[in-house]
């Protein structure tokens, strides 16, 4: 697999669960920020992002469980890549680095890892800003219909273990390429290389991928749910930047979020969805205003 990282950063291994160490790029220097990348993807998305903030920040942008260079253990159960334990991980790697309260962001499955981390440990995220998901109880909702076939994935890697993974490990580059290009509206945000990076990551990480969505059909849905019934809302100052995708499926995303967070700001953005590289001025500036609130 081509190993691509954030120049200037330093790369490091902290170990946050018995079993799991995850690998995490840390650079700049001042109030930390932790970013989370999403699928089909690996830190390095945040490249551009994290060079800009680096200026006034320190910044750490690691792997997700099950992703890129960090460790992915077997799902043996659900709990394993339930976004309960990823948002656990996310809160001892920082607390290992030094850092024991810090604005969060996550773009798609690391969106949802951070939606989990600062709904657990209020204490530990001060701030919280979601790129282009819904919650996961309001994404299975708004997934209805022939409009929902744009997830279709999600329900592939909803299935028992031993399909999804044969079928996907089956023609893997296809498959994760499809993502990649479809979901993308700006030319030239990822070189071939940045490409051909995601693409080998992935294709090496099929079992913890299946993984990590197919708790999102399961445990994390009950998760959410007991928050919902409890009344349990974020507690912090929230951002959520969008594309459109309300138009298209028929729910108002701003409601829907508004349902979990109190205090929150809500964007529709006119990019695709890898909106940290088709955008990043945008997202490194919504970033380090959500940190200066």
């Amino acid at each position: 697999m081509t190993h691509l990282s954030i120049p200037g950063f330093t790369e490091h291994r902290v170990r946050v669960d018995d079993d799991v160490t995850l690998n995490a790029a840390v650079g700049g220097s001042g109030s930390p920020l932790v970013l989370l990348h999403g699928f089909p993807q690996t830190h390095l998305m945040w490249r551009h992002v994290a060079a800009d903030l680096a200026t006034d920040h320190t910044v750490i942008c690691p792997d997700l469980r099950g992703y890129g260079a960090s460790d992915k253990p077997a799902g043996t159960g659900p709990e394993v890549y339930a976004k309960r334990t990823m948002g656990r991980d996310i809160v001892r790697l920082a607390a290992e680095l030094g850092h024991d309260r810090f604005t969060l962001a996550g773009h798609d499955r690391g969106a949802l890892v951070a939606f989990r981390a600062a709904m657990d440990h209020p204490d530990a995220v001060s701030r919280a800003l979601f790129l282009d998901v819904l919650p996961t109880l309001d994404m299975w909702d708004a997934l209805g219909g022939v409009s929902g076939a744009v997830g279709f994935h999600l329900y592939l890697m909803a299935q028992a273990p031993g399909l999804p993974e044969e079928m996907i490990e089956a023609s893997a580059d296809t498959f994760f390429a499809y993502f990649l290009d479809a979901w993308t509206n700006t030319p030239g945000a990822m070189t071939a290389d940045v490409r051909r990076h995601y693409i080998d990551a992935s294709a090496a990480a099929v079992p913890s991928i299946v993984a990590d969505y197919r708790a999102s059909a399961g445990v994390d849905v009950e998760h959410d749910t007991a928050d919902r019934e409890a009344g349990n809302r974020l507690a912090m100052p929230v951002t959520v930047l969008q594309q459109d995708w309300g138009a298209a499926l028929g729910y108002h995303a701003q409601g829907l979020w508004g349902a979990w967070a109190g205090d929150l700001r809500h964007h529709t953005v006119s990019c695709g969805h890898f909106m940290a590289e088709e955008d990043p001025k945008l997202i490194a500036s919504e970033i380090r205003a959500l940190a200066e609130r």
